[in-house]
């Protein structure tokens, strides 16, 4: 009789999730899209704005956003940023390089050591502008437009980032254009990631793209961008 009941219980088991299949699976189609919809959106909005170094068009000013420093050094990721834009100033293609990055802690200086890898690789110093409060890619961009008075450039990262960071820099109200690095090869377990985690940000991205907020560092306009470009 314990055997009866026991795989009768075990039917009705079965025969429930089988009604809940359905409305399960349509649940998970629904999240699914929901994470993923924002970073499609972000994709087909700027791929015409997305280049190779060769195709991007000439724009006064590179941005680069700051991507992690180890031991007073760029990380891989941070360098092969630093490599495209300086392949860009060698180009023609910008003519200054604002490095936007973190400063808040007492000996982690990310603009800093991104302005000395650049000169170390053949940017002159004056050329190079830096941004000590590119908190995140949203403030990045909206300092670049606001306290330094850019209103066209191109935004160096990762292929994964790229697609944000182009739709984020459009919002904030410049006219930007993006050159992606492919890091697949040199930092396979962190691009691998980023990839993962894009999905995810990009809904926290959807909020400045609605809703454009202040940086969370303000300050008064900056003139070092201005300076640069005059400076022969």
């Amino acid at each position: 009789m314990s055997v009866m009941i026991s795989r009768a219980l075990a039917w009705a088991g079965l025969v429930r999730l089988r009604r809940l299949a359905l409305p399960l699976s349509i649940l998970g189609a629904l999240l699914v899209y929901g994470v993923m919809a924002p970073l499609g959106w972000a994709y087909a909005e700027t791929a015409r704005h997305r280049h190779s170094p060769e195709n991007v068009p000439e724009t006064p000013v590179a941005l680069v956003l700051g991507a992690g420093i180890w031991g007073g050094q760029p990380s891989i990721l941070l360098a092969r940023r630093l490599d495209t834009a300086a392949d860009l100033y060698g180009r023609g293609k910008v003519k200054v390089i604002l490095v936007s990055g973190d400063n808040r802690v007492k000996g982690y200086d990310e603009p800093t050591v991104m302005r000395d890898y650049l000169t170390a690789h053949g940017v002159p110093a004056h050329k190079i502008v830096r941004d000590f409060a590119g908190l995140d890619t949203w403030d990045s961009c909206a300092r670049a437009k606001r306290i330094f008075q850019v209103e066209r450039l191109t935004v160096v990262t990762q292929n994964f980032h790229l697609p944000r960071a182009v739709a984020l820099c459009r919002a904030a109200g410049l006219e930007a254009f993006g050159v992606g690095d492919d890091s697949m090869a040199a930092r396979q377990d962190a691009t691998v990631k980023g990839y993962v985690r894009e999905p995810l940000a990009m809904i926290k991205a959807v909020r400045d793209l609605a809703v454009p907020r202040d940086p969370k560092l303000l300050g008064r306009p900056e003139t070092g961008v201005q300076q640069a470009l005059a400076t022969p």
